[in-house]
């Protein structure tokens, strides 16, 4: 660990404590991922070399356009265009910014170089019901390199009745990404019917299942939602139906069903300072290599949004290890 995450605890707002490193649940060694070196080059360019630094990543996604419509960017009129996000991804030095092809294609080239770019390859609308989820491709492997992106991103819906199309269509990707040694980031993501009868998307039975179908699928970075305990947990299947554990407990048996996939934490609704960081530092506790949160931050206003940006990574400072 670095000087920084072995000091006294500090404040890092209301209700927010800190772990002791010796308490903290290892995140796992980019070298022992067994990556090829294209794949590794870039995914130590967004852990290391941009962004809060230190093996830890801070991302900012704008694909809720597409999966949610404009509705999300009302509480922050700013926020439709585009080039607010990548503003406050440069400004706020950001690991990388996360979208589809049409926001790449049309924005990317003013901010290359400047900030690592993952490229979204599929997604769907809001409008059908979630019941048959599933994502067909917008975008290719081929696409992110042409567009110098550090890693491409892919949803999969585990538990919706099409996740067979869903993981075939996976594997195409998965082949193309390891040719060319793009990095892969699974948004893991439980739905349909079957996932609301056993206790629903948010139980940490869905959310740890999610986690270990993206380690077995090939994912070298899931995104996962944090679990979130409610009377549905009753459906579970056993044992989760019976699990008592705290909601730091239980991102940690997330965190372990990951195995050797990176961990980074879904932001979902916008929340309060104190809530927001809370869950980050709980999150890198159990073991997380960083965040992706877009509607917390860019539906705030641009200075209030940079402001909370300091604070994650003055959080992240915390967690910061060598490169090894």
């Amino acid at each position: 660990m670095s000087e920084s995450s072995q000091g006294a605890p500090a404040s890092s707002g209301p209700g927010v404590t800190r772990a002791a490193p010796s308490d903290r649940f290892p995140r796992p060694s980019l070298r022992r991922l067994g990556l090829a070196p294209g794949k590794m080059t870039r995914l130590k360019r967004m852990l290391y070399d941009h962004g809060p630094g230190g093996g830890t990543m801070l991302v900012l996604p704008i694909d809720q356009g597409l999966e949610h419509g404009p509705v999300d960017f009302f509480a922050n009129p700013d926020a439709l265009s585009p080039t607010y996000q990548y503003d406050l991804a440069r400004e706020g030095n950001f690991s990388a910014i996360a979208l589809h092809i049409g926001l790449a294609e049309k924005y990317f080239h003013e901010y290359a170089g400047d900030v690592p770019l993952i490229l979204k390859l599929n997604g769907k609308t809001g409008i059908p019901s979630d019941a048959q989820a599933f994502s067909p491709l917008t975008g290719t492997v081929e696409d992110a390199v042409r567009l110098g992106a550090d890693a491409v991103g892919y949803t999969v819906y585990v538990g919706s009745p099409a996740q067979d199309r869903d993981f075939h269509q996976f594997v195409g990707v998965r082949r193309d990404a390891e040719r060319l040694g793009m990095p892969v980031i699974v948004w893991a993501y439980p739905r349909g019917e079957a996932v609301s009868k056993r206790g629903g998307k948010e139980s940490l039975y869905a959310v740890d299942y999610a986690a270990r179908v993206a380690l077995e699928l090939g994912a070298d970075v899931v995104k996962v939602n944090y679990p979130v305990p409610s009377e549905k947990d009753a459906e579970s299947p056993p044992p989760y139906n019976a699990l008592r554990l705290t909601p730091d407990a239980a991102f940690r048996k997330v965190v372990e069903s990951a195995g050797r996939s990176l961990v980074l934490v879904s932001g979902g609704e916008k929340v309060g300072d104190a809530e927001l960081l809370r869950k980050v530092r709980s999150s890198m506790d159990a073991g997380a290599t960083g965040i992706i949160f877009g509607r917390n931050l860019w539906q705030r206003p641009k200075a209030e949004a940079l402001r909370l940006t300091r604070e994650l990574h003055a959080i992240f400072r915390e967690y910061a290890e060598r490169f090894a």
